[in-house]
C-alpha cells in the first residue's frame, strides 16, 4: 500500500522547506501557503519517493518535493496518471528535471538524479492531506466518476 511518508512546503522562494503534519492542497494552485503554488502550472506539487531518496542518501524534503511517497514508484508514474490521496485528487503531468539547485547539495547530484528528482503534478479536486495518508492509483473514468 502506498502512503504519504512526509508532506512540504516552502514557505518562501530559497527558504528550507517545512514539513507538515497535514496540508491543504488547493484545487489548480497548489499547496496552500507554498510560495511554489501558483495558478495554471502543470509544477504544482512535486512527489518523491523514498526508496528513491534512502538510494541516494538523501534526507526528506532535502530537494524540495512537497510530498515524499512510500511504497509508490513515483519515477515510473505516466504523464496523465491520477492519484487519490486523502480527499484530493493529482494529476501526473510531467518528469521534475533537476536544477541548478541540485548542485549546491552536492557537486555532481544534479546528473545522478536525472530521471529520479520525481513527478511534477496538477491539482485537480483540493482537499486535505496528512502524513500516512493512503495513495491509490485511479483511472481517468473513476476520477472523473468520483469528481461528479
Amino acid at each position: 500500500m502506498a502512503t504519504i511518508r512526509h508532506l512540504f512546503r516552502a514557505p518562501k522562494r530559497r527558504l528550507p522547506m517545512e514539513e507538515l503534519w497535514e496540508a491543504l492542497l488547493v484545487a489548480d494552485a497548489g499547496i496552500a501557503g507554498c510560495a511554489h503554488a501558483q495558478p495554471g502550472s502543470k509544477r504544482q506539487v512535486l512527489l518523491v519517493d523514498c526508496e528513491t531518496l534512502q538510494a541516494m542518501d538523501l534526507n526528506p524534503g532535502i530537494i524540495r518535493e512537497n510530498i515524499t511517497t512510500e511504497g509508490l514508484a513515483v519515477n515510473s508514474l505516466k504523464p496523465g496518471a491520477r492519484l487519490r490521496i486523502g480527499d484530493s485528487l493529482l494529476e501526473v503531468s510531467m518528469v521534475c528535471t533537476p536544477c541548478d539547485q541540485m548542485e549546491r547539495l552536492r557537486p555532481g547530484l544534479r546528473r545522478e538524479i536525472r530521471g529520479r528528482r520525481g513527478m511534477l503534478c496538477r491539482v485537480l479536486e483540493g482537499g486535505t492531506v496528512h502524513a500516512g495518508d493512503r495513495i491509490e492509483k485511479v483511472a481517468s473514468e473513476q476520477a472523473s466518476l468520483v469528481s461528479r
